[in-house]
């Protein structure tokens, strides 16, 4: 069941996206080569706490760690740990914060130093194509008219859109209904109507869109080894206008 949200819930769900987006615009400026995958996981954490919220990742179906951390050929769900981020690597860095009984979720493609032109390409087709999909997030559109633009803006730059892993949507738990894919025809799914919150997350590949997981049961990877980035932003449909970002600053 598909759960709309009163002024009240989404005004929490503010709050909760306020702080989702200062933690990314925190982790940001700590990319650098060097740094550890942990280290930023500390850094959000101890954030998330020190302001009243609980890091919603940390125990999530047994996830280990505050933040995801997926670096290179790493598309999602990548575990913090003692990796030291090199000069021209990508990290992807997803999290979420839970305030007042409500979730904000977000990720962010950062280059860390100087990176190729084809992974800044990819780390800005990604961003771009949040938006390009956002653009029929109003009551009128369907859910898939979402996913059909972001498909059709990534495969026309010359990248794939992963099948496996969608967005979703969000409130008191991350993961609610409905899925939100990044891919498919247009006109099919739910009507968007005033109220929804959804995480609208393109994970777009460099070559093919098959994924496999590591041995550690999380880490999920490109199959073919080329690389991946990751946007999302927890968003709400306000009627026939644009959508609120919730977690932008």
């Amino acid at each position: 069941m598909i759960s709309i949200k009163n002024a009240k819930q989404i005004e929490k769900m503010r709050a909760a996206g306020h702080l989702v987006a200062a933690c990314h615009d925190l982790l940001s400026k700590e990319v650098r080569p060097g740094i550890t995958t942990l280290e930023l996981d500390a850094i959000a954490e101890k954030f998330f706490r020190d302001h009243g919220a609980y890091p919603t990742f940390l125990g999530y179906q047994g996830f280990p760690n505050s933040i995801c951390a997926s670096i290179n050929e790493e598309v999602v769900h990548g575990i913090p740990g003692n990796r030291k981020l090199k000069e021209g690597d990508i990290i992807s860095i997803d999290l979420g914060a839970t305030l007042d009984g409500y979730v904000g979720d977000a990720a962010r493609t950062h280059a860390v130093g100087q990176v190729s032109d084809e992974a800044r390409r990819l780390i800005d087709v990604t961003k771009e194509s949040f938006f390009r999909g956002i653009a029929y997030a109003k009551e009128g559109y369907r859910l898939s008219d979402i996913g059909h633009a972001v498909q059709e803006y990534v495969e026309s730059e010359g990248f794939s859109v992963v099948r496996d892993y969608v967005g979703h949507g969000i409130g008191r738990e991350m993961h609610e209904d409905p899925p939100v894919p990044n891919f498919g025809k247009p006109g099919h799914g739910p009507r968007l109507v005033k109220g929804m919150c959804l995480a609208i997350e393109p994970m777009v590949n460099i070559g093919h869109y098959d994924v496999e997981v590591l041995d550690n049961d999380w880490t999920v990877v490109t199959r073919d080894g080329k690389w991946a980035a990751h946007y999302e932003n927890t968003i709400v449909i306000t009627g026939k206008s644009d959508p609120e970002i919730l977690t932008l600053l």
